[in-house]
């Protein structure tokens, strides 16, 4: 991997904020870090990228907003999972699994 880091495929988004939150409640940054860290620096989301993509899923209510304060006393939003999110989550990890399936095997092919 060179030092770019990859452009997330559309649709995809979601599902990495869906499991970085799965994984435990986050603000809006850590949620970034959490996606970054997972696939060691693969994919940097942007705030440009993610607050758009986390009010979409609130609005969609797959997650759930509440205010706190962050490690460094600021004002955050933190963002949980809902039930809902999490059923949707499964969903389109199945999806997922079966379309990169797919395609490796189309790769694959000789």
């Amino acid at each position: 991997m060179t030092d770019q880091n990859m452009n997330i495929l559309r649709g995809t988004l979601d599902l990495l904020i869906l499991k970085a939150l799965a994984l435990g409640p986050r603000h809006g940054l850590g949620v970034s870090k959490r996606i970054e860290q997972i696939t060691k620096g693969t994919f940097i989301v942007k705030p440009g990228s993610l607050f758009p993509a986390l009010h979409r899923l609130e609005e969609k209510g797959w997650l759930k907003g509440s205010w706190g304060e962050s490690a460094n006393n600021r004002r955050a939003k933190y963002y949980t999972v809902t039930n809902a999110g999490l059923a949707h989550l499964k969903t389109e990890q199945e999806n997922w699994e079966r379309v990169s399936g797919a395609v490796a095997r189309m790769l694959e092919a000789v």
